[in-house]
């Protein structure tokens, strides 16, 4: 009868261990779970900005200089055309001037 009773103890106590590590390894899977996600999450969202960041200075870059280049080539051909406008002028006086003088 000892036996029986001890046996029946020994059951009740493997199946309350068994029970105990089934509850203990959902715990972990559930710490695991949640530790996955927050380190995906950050670090998604740290190469999101490092990626954006990136790709902003990049971009920028490329508009700035192709801007830049646009208005010195504009800038330039203004003040190309006044200059040639104004020799053309000053020729034209000098031209004028020689010619009053030589008669």
């Amino acid at each position: 009868m000892k036996e029986n009773a001890v046996i029946t103890i020994i059951s009740i106590t493997i199946i309350v261990l068994n029970m105990m590590m089934i509850i203990v390894l959902d715990i972990k899977n559930a710490i695991m779970v949640a530790t996955m996600t927050e380190v995906t999450t950050v670090t998604m969202a740290e190469i999101m900005v490092a990626t954006m960041a990136e790709v902003t200075a990049a971009v920028m870059a490329v508009i700035t200089a192709e801007v830049m280049a646009v208005i010195t080539a504009v800038v330039m051909a203004e003040v190309m055309a006044v200059i040639t406008a104004v020799v053309k002028d000053v020729a034209a006086v000098g031209a004028g001037c020689f010619n009053l003088i030589n008669n």
